[in-house]
Formats: structure tokens, sequence, C-alpha cells
């Protein structure tokens, strides 16, 4: 294989491609030499996996490999929820976690993500010494990687973290509010979240409608991401019984989360995000800032606003949030992409809690997520936004980063107020609409990020991005 290279959440192949044995050796050794040249090298690592293509069996391997490296591995006993997983961390304060999954990508991914002791995404520092670690062993001429049936079988212990992390919910969710609701739907989508979401619904005495339960690598044919696109089948249960107050959904790895309204509407990341912020700090009372990634919607701004809460806009990736979420300095923190935690709880995405947090809003506030929505537009203001991949020819490719140092004054008819180049280049006008392109590192694409206060003004700055890029 080429070079490793960790992207905003670890690194990734295709099955029987990259993600084989062999690499998967050469990385987890890297994860294991960074770890003992550290502090926390005595404390041993977590090790988890999703419920991909034989992910107990490189997490198994992975073991092997850490023992044999003289430390403790605490190996999972089934698939786990990626913030399960940052939670044991934090519980048994280990080194660290090392997880195998490719959390809402198509089923012929796998992944390998590590996450230090403090328990959210590594940051780019310590990625970035596992990567040189890592090539330096591929560019041996024979390397040397402990393989199946290494000594250090001792230090292997199997781990159930489920009913910690449950117990640990239950001082962080209402869940005598939720019961009240009645009927709820529930959508794990394959993954990790079966057991997580349902479960805790079910022992409550809830009526629980659970669609996707049982554990499929293939996902179904789709890619477990909780998109509207991928889970119509969801919605229609959800639309054709009126018993059911909401649906909630999980991905791959429960991450991240997918909300459908009690009439089948499907609601945006974005605008869950800004709803929670709003419910926890009016009903709630928590105090923080909140942080959002530079593609999230400016609702979150907005509701901040009306509180007087401090923004901290972010990079894209987990890992930035989450160390503000580590630092206590934030009630909420969110990305478009369907990822959030709040204060208190694991620096770390969590689709599980945003979902019960989620179902708690809608019972305690007595209204739908759209009526609460509606509510919402009418304190703040109306906020609609849009995201594109846009593929480029080799052309256009060359001449993107040029277009974007030469950003014209005007752009859709509206003067430009400021640039915002943290992740990418943000465009904002002077109507509080605005634009940002993000280039994939991977692959010619564009994404193009958009947001404006109607369908129609979106459509003219959405038409201005596409020109800024093919022109």
């Amino acid at each position: 294989m080429g070079r490793i290279a960790f992207g905003t959440s670890g690194w990734r192949g295709i099955l029987c491609e990259d993600f084989i044995f062999q690499n998967i050796r050469v990385v987890v050794q890297a994860i294991a030499d960074h770890v003992k040249a550290g502090a926390d090298g005595d404390r041993g690592l977590i090790i988890g996996y999703d419920s991909r293509f034989m992910g107990d069996s490189f997490a198994r391997e992975a073991a092997n490999i850490i023992a044999s490296a003289g430390m403790k591995a605490f190996i999972c006993n089934r698939d786990t929820p990626t913030p399960v997983i940052s939670f044991e961390t934090l519980r048994r304060r280990t080194a660290g976690a090392i997880n195998f999954t490719a959390s809402h990508n198509p089923p012929t991914y796998n992944g390998i993500k590590f996450s230090p002791s403090w328990g959210g995404p590594a940051l780019p520092e310590t990625t970035a010494d596992i990567e040189q670690r890592a090539n330096a062993i591929l560019s041996l001429a024979a390397p040397q990687i402990p393989s199946r049936g290494a000594a250090g079988g001792h230090l292997v212990e199997e781990i159930d973290p489920m009913q910690a992390y449950l117990a640990d919910l239950e001082n962080k969710i209402d869940f005598d509010a939720i019961r009240s609701m009645g009927t709820i739907a529930v959508n794990p989508l394959f993954g990790t979240g079966r057991g997580y979401l349902d479960a805790p619904l079910q022992d409550i005495g809830m009526d629980v409608r659970v669609i996707n339960k049982h554990k499929d690598p293939y996902f179904g044919g789709f890619a477990p991401e909780p998109a509207e696109k991928n889970i119509q089948d969801f919605i229609t249960l959800v639309k054709s019984d009126t018993k059911i107050r909401l649906g909630i959904a999980t991905d791959g790895d429960a991450d991240r989360f997918g909300i459908v309204d009690h009439d089948g509407r499907y609601i945006e990341p974005n605008y869950i995000i800004a709803l929670l912020l709003d419910y926890l700090v009016r009903v709630r009372k928590m105090e923080g800032g909140v942080a959002r990634s530079v593609a999230t919607s400016h609702l979150v701004d907005a509701v901040a606003k009306s509180h007087g809460v401090e923004v901290f806009e972010t990079p894209v990736g987990f890992k930035y949030i989450g160390e503000l979420i580590s630092q206590d300095r934030i009630i909420i923190g969110g990305e478009e992409s369907a990822g959030l935690s709040i204060k208190g709880h694991v620096p770390e995405k969590d689709g599980i809690l945003a979902c019960f947090l989620v179902a708690e809003m809608v019972a305690r506030e007595g209204k739908s997520v759209g009526e609460l929505l509606d509510d919402l537009y009418r304190r703040v203001g109306r906020f609609e936004t849009k995201r594109e991949n846009i593929t480029l020819s080799p052309e256009l490719e060359e001449a993107f980063p040029a277009k974007l140092s030469a950003i014209p004054g005007t752009v859709a008819g509206t003067k430009v107020a400021s640039l915002v180049r943290i992740d990418g280049t943000k465009i904002i006008l002077d109507d509080g609409s605005w634009l940002l392109f993000r280039k994939s590192g991977t692959e010619p694409v564009v994404r193009l990020y958009g947001e404006a206060g109607s369908g129609a003004r979106l459509q003219q700055v959405m038409a201005a991005g596409r020109e800024l890029i093919l022109n």
C-alpha cells in the first residue's frame, strides 16, 4: 500500500484492498509505539469495533499486538458504539482507545480510529506522530510486527461497557418525561446502536417500534448514515403510524443521529443542534458557550445571540469541538454532519445521547419537532441550508486554488462582508447569507455549502457558488 494517512477521524480503507491484516498490524503497532512513548503507556487501551465485516477479528488481532507491547488490552465483548468507547476510556482512565469503524461510510470500508486518554478524537499532532511511525515501519524491508497468537495474551481482558454507559445516561436524560410520549420509533440501521436506543425505552414501559435491529455488515445495502435518502423505510413507518410521536436513528457506529418528526418529516441535523441549544439554555438553564463547525448553520449563532451565548467556530472534525467539551467551555457542540455532544458528557459525537435529548425536548415541551422549529424561527429568524458535491475536471482542479485566492467583492448580487479561512474558504455576505468551499483531500471534489434566509435566496447563493467554481 501507499502511505498511511489519517483523515478527520482516523485511517480508512477499502476492505481486502488496503484494509487488510498486514496494514492493520502496521497501524496498530504505530499506535502502540506512540502510546508507550508517552506518560500513559502503563494504563492500557480499550479495543472496540463496529458491526462491519470481520470487525471482531481485527479487534482481537489489535489486542494481541497491544498485549505483545506489554500493555493491557480491554477488548469489547460485542460491536460497540464509538461514544461508549469514549465513555469507557474515561471511566477506566486508560491511555486511550483503538476503534475499528468506518462510521457512516459504505459497507466496503473499514477504518481505525485512535482516541487518546481525554476521550475525544485524536488531534492533528497526535495523528501526525502515528502516521510518521506507521510509514517508518512500512519503509522497512522486513517490518517486525507481532502476528496472531503472539505472546502477551494474559494482558487481554474482555469487557462489557454497555451497562455503565446506560447508567450514566440516566443521570443526563429525563427518561420519566420521555415515558409520557407513549410510542416512539427506533432505527439503529443494523449498527452498534442495537440495544442502546430501544432497550432503555422498553425498560421504562414505552411502546417501541424498532426496525433494522439485527447485525448486518451490509447495512441493508445502504451506507449506514441516517440521512433522509437512506431511511425511507423508517420515514414510511413513522408516517404510517399515528401513535408514533418521534422517530430516532443512529448510524453504523452510533456517533451520528437522524430525527424523523411524527408526520414523517426528516429534520436536518443543523436544525436539531440549534433547537437543542435553545432547549438546554431556556429549559435546562445550562450555562456556557456553543461550538459549531465552519460548515454548520448560523441558526446556531442566532439562537446563541438571543441568549447571550458565546459562539466558537471550529474547523470540520469533531476533535476540535470535543476539546472544548473536555475543557468545560461549552453547553453543546455540533456539526452539520449529525454529530453533537453536551457539557458534562464525552468529548465525542454521540448519536444515542442526541436522540434521547430530542425525545426529552419533545416530551417536556409538549410540541412536535416541527412545531418547535417554527417557534424558533419566529423568535430568531429563518435559515435554510444546503450542501452539494461538485466534481472537477483536471483543468478546474488545477485552477481552483487561484479562484479562491481572488474572491470578488460582490457575490450573488450582494457585497462580501468577510472571509473565513479556518477550513476551506467561507464567504459571508452582507445579508447574512454565506457560502463555504472545501476541497476533498482524496478526490477531485469540492464540497459546496450554502445558507440563506429563504429557499429562493439559497438557490441564488448556491448558483453563485457553482459559477465561482465552474467558470
